[in-house]
């Protein structure tokens, strides 16, 4: 169990440390994520295909998030 919390904090500072280099690409990326969630919670009132776009806008913003991870140093 400790193990595998010491694994997520390494991750979560090396996320933290790229979002801290890359100020646009942190910026990008929760704006993106927020637009998803924005959509996904005032689906009645955008156009065709709310939920897919909702959806695909924050899993857009899962993986910009996760990319710091999977990048090689």
């Amino acid at each position: 169990m400790v193990i595998i919390n010491e694994e997520v904090r390494i991750m979560y500072k090396k996320v933290m440390k790229y979002f801290e280099k890359h100020p646009i690409y942190n910026s990008t990326v929760h704006v993106v994520a927020g637009v998803g969630i924005g959509i996904l919670i005032t689906y009645p009132y955008v156009g065709a295909h709310p939920v897919r776009w909702g959806l695909s806008l924050l899993t857009l913003g899962v993986l910009g998030h996760l990319m710091p991870i999977w990048m090689k140093k």
